[in-house]
C-alpha cells in the first residue's frame, strides 16, 4: 500500500524525528561515557564490568548516571589528554624543524662574532663546516 501525504500527519513525522534524534544522541552520549570508562585508570575492570552492565541494562540511566558521578573526572582526563597530544605534537614540530640547517648555523656564528665571543677564524671554521667544505679553503 502507497503512504501518502495525508496518511501520515506532521505530528508523526515530526515524533519520528525526535525519536531518531533522541536514539543518535544516546548513541554519542554512551560512546563518550565507554571511551572514559575505558581509558579509565583509577577503577578495576570489575568496576569497570559494573558501569557497562548498568549501562547496557538501564541504557538512559546509567548513561546519565554516568555522567552525573563522573563529570569532574570526565573534564580533567579530556583536559590531560588534550595536553598530551598538544605536547606530542609541539615535540614533533621541534624534531622536524631541527636547527635550521646551515643558515641557522651561519646566523648564529654571526651573532656571536659580532658579540665578540669568537674570531673572525673560529667564524670562518663554524661556517666552512656549516657548508660543508673543509676549514680554511672558503
Amino acid at each position: 500500500m502507497l503512504i501518502t501525504a495525508s496518511s501520515y500527519p506532521f505530528l508523526n513525522v515530526l515524533w519520528d524525528i525526535l525519536i531518531i534524534f533522541a536514539w543518535i544522541l544516546f548513541i554519542w552520549v554512551a560512546i563518550i561515557a565507554f571511551t572514559d570508562l575505558f581509558r579509565r585508570r583509577d577503577i578495576s575492570g570489575w568496576g569497570k564490568a559494573a558501569w557497562v552492565i548498568f549501562i547496557v541494562l538501564i541504557p538512559w540511566i546509567g548513561v546519565l548516571a554516568y555522567l552525573i558521578f563522573n563529570h569532574d573526572g570526565m573534564a580533567e582526563r579530556s583536559e590531560k589528554q588534550t595536553q598530551a597530544a598538544q605536547a606530542q605534537l609541539d615535540e614533533y614540530v621541534r624534531q622536524a624543524a631541527g636547527t635550521g640547517g646551515p643558515a641557522s648555523e651561519i646566523d648564529t656564528a654571526k651573532k656571536l662574532l659580532d658579540s665578540g665571543t669568537i674570531t673572525q677564524a673560529e667564524f670562518d671554521a663554524i661556517k666552512a663546516k656549516a657548508l660543508g667544505s673543509p676549514a680554511g679553503s672558503g
